[in-house]
């Protein structure tokens, strides 16, 4: 079959008032992606070589999300709130260029899958003019209901302009509709606005199409697939779906998870087989572990480069920028951000290291730390290979450590330390016999008076 095009239109225009946020609804994230993220990176996974995104108005913050996800996407802005047939039109000029599908997605139903989107487009190109998906509700009460006939889709009627015996209907529109694309625009032009609400609905093509003799289909997909997000319980439903899904990919694609329900993955999480998570964990976006790493319970990674054979944890944390290469330990209450840690490197114990390239096998000891900020701007700190950081030191930045150096225990680094070199900086211990004891009778006689 030859290579089909599909322009897909996402519409991102609703507030989500019920959501109770200052933040747009399709800017909430579930699996450290935006809803609306989601809802792009399906459309991608289907095939989509050209995306268009609906805002409202005034949605800037909306339009630079889509852009930033894929900075080939058109906006698009719907000034009034029509319908949705009214919103699709205001991608006008997106539909105007050629496409053989064009799907039309909304951004609050991130849990659709690309395999979903690929199904409505073979129907496209296999037999039908519109494809529209529909899913049995266990409570079809408020949604649209999808009227089949002798095997096609005949009509939607939304709830408020159907009749009794279309009302029982349980088999639902889930609102996600494929239309081959040298009809769409003039389908969507003839939508019309007598219905219960006044406004031009989408569903009303299914009738048009028919009217013109073209053909509509219904494929069906779980109620759980095709779940809104309108509140912050749904949200939190969507995440819990999205954990689900991403634990079981997890555990298939060959990673021990000692206690999966208790660990949380973002949607771009990369773990390769033989990683070893233990519970209580936490993967933030950007995080990819190699084969062999084990992470410990109750660590917490983020934008960071795992690589193979690494121990992380427990209670650690790694920010954005860390990267680790084979066999690096990093032990309990440690902290990694925008370093890099060569091969061998330990980091055992109580530190931080940040903005920093520590060489092949140096040790950082307990509670060393790497000061990098001077209140304005960030310094970066240089460690040599083998270089030894000794028990609560300090290291200045900017402050190269140069190869097989030594810096002595307690130290406060503001100067560069040359290869193989001890640093001391710390004053010389004194010692007072008896200090002690005169100071306790002068403190006990001092409080008698």
């Amino acid at each position: 079959m030859a290579q089909r095009t599909c322009l897909t239109i996402v519409l991102a225009a609703g507030e989500g008032t019920r959501m109770r946020s200052s933040l747009p609804k399709v800017l909430h994230r579930a699996a450290g992606r935006t809803l609306l993220g989601h809802a792009l990176a399906s459309a991608e996974g289907a095939g989509a070589e050209r995306l268009a995104v609906i805002v409202g108005p005034g949605r800037e913050d909306v339009a630079a999300e889509a852009q930033a996800a894929r900075p080939d996407a058109q906006v698009f802005t719907q000034t009034e709130r029509l319908g949705t047939a009214h919103a699709v039109l205001a991608a006008r000029e997106a539909l105007g260029s050629p496409a053989d599908d064009v799907l039309i997605l909304f951004a609050d139903t991130p849990l659709i899958r690309s395999s979903t989107l690929s199904r409505m487009r073979d129907e496209l190109a296999a037999r039908a003019d519109i494809a529209v998906l529909g899913f049995r509700a266990a409570d079809p009460t408020g949604y649209g209901r999808l009227i089949v006939q002798n095997g096609s889709l005949a009509a939607i009627r939304e709830e408020k302009d159907a009749s009794a015996d279309e009302r029982a209907i349980d088999l639902c529109n889930a609102g996600l509709m494929a239309m081959a694309g040298k009809h769409a625009l003039s389908l969507l032009d003839e939508v019309g606005n007598a219905n219960a609400k006044g406004e031009y609905y989408l569903t009303d093509v299914v009738e048009i199409a028919r009217a013109r003799g073209l053909k509509a289909v219904v494929l069906e997909a779980p109620e759980a697939e095709v779940q809104g997000v309108n509140t912050r319980a749904q949200l939190a439903s969507a995440e819990a779906a999205f954990q689900q899904r991403l634990r079981a990919a997890a555990l298939e694609a060959g990673v021990t998870l000692i206690a999966p329900e208790t660990v949380f993955f973002s949607s771009d999480t990369v773990l390769q087989p033989d990683v070893l998570v233990e519970p209580n964990v936490v993967f933030g976006p950007g995080v990819h572990v190699e084969s062999g790493a084990v992470i410990h319970a109750f660590s917490h990674l983020e934008g960071a480069h795992v690589g193979s054979g690494v121990s992380i944890g427990p209670f650690a944390r790694l920010r954005p920028g860390a990267s680790l290469a084979e066999g690096v330990r990093i032990g309990n209450f440690v902290e990694i951000k925008n370093a890099v840690l060569d091969a061998g490197v330990k980091v055992n114990h109580l530190a931080y290291v940040g903005d920093s390239h520590v060489g092949e096998n140096a040790n950082i000891g307990a509670g060393a730390i790497t000061c990098n900020y001077d209140g304005v701007n960030k310094h970066r700190t240089e460690i040599g290979a083998g270089a030894f950081i000794g028990v609560n030191s300090a290291l200045v930045a900017p402050v190269t450590i140069g190869e097989g150096a030594y810096v002595a225990t307690g130290s406060i680094i503001t100067e560069n330390v040359p290869a193989d070199a001890l640093a001391v900086a710390r004053s010389r211990q004194t010692v007072k016999p008896g200090w002690a004891e005169e100071r306790r009778k002068t403190v006990t006689k001092t409080k008698r008076d």
